[in-house]
């Protein structure tokens, strides 16, 4: 009895070795793979040159980071004299936003990425790792990023098991949040939902090196990716991109310049950094807080999540008061779901898919079902304007089969017909209101949680396809 009470230390010993060295020595690790480890000049991947790694993977920029602004001359028309006096006056604020962006704005954007913060998780980030590979068999591998960032990941394979549903087959890349890690973060929704699941830490999160800003998020996002599709071997159409929270943003970039990857689901997503970077800022800061945002933290979530052509759904939780901004709306309770950013985002989406539908009639009721802040409240909304969801299906699927007869294939895109769609063009307005209820019922789903509560695994779902 004695030998085997001896054994059993010495396993259980053994064990809390292996878990140290896992958890400390993870940048001695053997690199996994590489950003240029792409094989196949056929695959139809987007890849980066050697010369072009140092500035990192392409960011989508608007006229707020540089574009021509209205009423500016162009700069063929300045003298060089009038450009170096116009750098020297905005020198003052560049340096200050460089500053607030480098020290404070780093640690509320992405406080997870404070030392002291991933001490104090030190124990919980060991027990979610040992959690994942001793229950889910997950295998860990250090990926480089083509700025040399060594980035975190955990993936945990269901395709030998994948279930009744196949779910198995299918890989969720997850993007964790702000505050987020994969050893405790949103990746045990779609786990537990039988999906496979491959989990990272944003840059300067857990083993990850660097500094988590939106270039270096978006680097890590690229070689992420590709690990998925040329080292796990998921077809691209297998691929599940789920974004919690600030995670969005990585999740919309991946999906925007992946075009042909399965499906995006956004879980308590904004619609873009500022407005929510103000409500937390002093009012005397707003110009400040605006350019150094704008020029260093631009999370544009929106606009890259309507460059992805592919399936949608966003996940509204009712009781999120982070991604809201009701506190600077009288009319409205602090926790009201008429603040939440998420409104924001699904009134882009569909502005930019179904521009007819959504014109005067369709927007307006949209935005009144946006206010119900319960599932209760919505379906009596719903029910109200008497949708007739099989009228509307008929429709929508009409309209894809004439585009696939006249449309010419480089028109095609890898889900159907590309964005925007003309469909709702001379209905009227009774029937272009119950259409944009259909489409908005179908791109956002209620969830009666806070905004860090863990999401139900019964809540996780793909989103809906035509």
């Amino acid at each position: 009895m004695c030998v085997i009470c001896f054994v059993k230390a010495l396993v259980h010993v053994f064990k809390i070795y292996l878990t140290a060295n896992y958890t400390y020595n993870f940048r001695n690790w053997p690199v996994d793979f590489r950003w240029d480890d792409v094989h196949g000049a056929g695959s139809g991947h987007r890849a980066l040159t050697c010369a072009a790694a140092a500035a990192g993977v392409w960011l989508l920029r608007d006229a707020a980071l540089g574009g021509d602004v209205q009423g500016r001359p162009p700069h063929g028309a300045r003298s060089q004299t009038q450009c170096l006096l116009q750098q020297i006056r905005e020198l003052p604020g560049q340096l200050a936003s460089y500053a607030l962006a480098h020290s404070l704005g780093r640690w509320l954007v992405y406080p997870g990425s404070m030392f002291l913060m991933t001490r104090a998780l030190l124990p919980l980030l060991q027990q979610g790792q040992e959690r994942l590979v001793e229950r889910y068999h997950g295998r860990r591998a250090k990926l480089v990023a083509c700025d040399g960032n060594e980035i975190d990941t955990m993936f945990m394979d269901r395709r030998q098991q994948p279930g009744s549903q196949g779910h198995g087959l299918r890989l969720v890349i997850c993007c964790e949040g702000n505050a987020g890690f994969y050893e405790m973060g949103c990746l045990s929704a779609p786990l537990e939902a039988g999906y496979s699941v491959l989990g990272w830490n944003h840059p300067g999160f857990g083993g990850s090196t660097g500094a988590p800003f939106p270039q270096h998020d978006a680097n890590a996002m690229d070689v992420v990716v590709k690990y998925a599709l040329h080292r796990l071997h998921f077809p691209p159409k297998h691929v599940v991109v789920y974004g919690w929270s600030i995670g969005g943003f990585t999740a919309t970039w991946a999906t925007m310049t992946y075009p042909e990857l399965g499906a995006l689901v956004l879980d308590a997503t904004f619609d873009d950094l500022v407005p929510l970077a103000l409500k937390v800022m002093p009012h005397s800061w707003k110009g400040l807080v605006v350019r150094t945002v704008r020029e260093h933290f631009n999370l544009n979530v929106a606009e890259q999540l309507c460059c992805y052509p592919g399936p949608v759904l966003l996940l509204r939780r009712t009781q999120d008061d982070v991604v809201s901004t009701s506190s600077h709306l009288p009319t409205l309770p602090p926790s009201d779901v008429g603040g939440n950013r998420g409104n924001e985002l699904l009134l882009r989406l569909l502005q930019h898919r179904y521009p007819a539908v959504m014109e005067r009639e369709g927007q307006a009721v949209v935005t009144r079902w946006l206010r119900a802040s319960s599932l209760a409240q919505e379906a009596a909304f719903y029910a109200r304007y008497r949708v007739d969801d099989e009228w509307c299906l008929a429709t929508l699927r009409s309209y894809r089969d004439c585009c696939q007869e006249e449309l010419e294939d480089q028109d095609w895109g890898p889900h159907g017909p590309t964005f925007p769609w003309l469909v709702g063009q001379g209905l009227s307005p009774r029937r272009r209101r119950q259409l944009a209820l259909f489409l908005a019922r179908k791109h956002l789903k209620n969830v009666e949680a806070t905004h860090c509560s863990p999401l139900d695994p019964k809540d996780f779902q793909l989103p809906w396809e035509l």
